[in-house]
C-alpha cells in the first residue's frame, strides 16, 4: 500500500460509487508494477 501513496486520488477516497475507487485502484497498482518493471530491466 505505501507504493499506492503517491496517488492522490487514492489518497482521499473521491470516488463515491465502489467499482470506481476500485477501477483506480488497480490502475494504480499496474502503474506500479510496470514502472517497477521497467527500471528492473534496465
Amino acid at each position: 500500500m505505501s507504493w499506492l501513496a503517491g496517488c492522490r486520488r487514492l489518497h482521499r477516497r473521491y470516488e463515491r460509487d465502489p467499482r470506481n475507487y476500485l477501477a483506480f485502484l488497480g490502475l494504480a497498482a499496474v502503474l506500479c508494477c510496470y514502472k517497477r518493471y521497467v527500471r528492473l530491466t534496465m
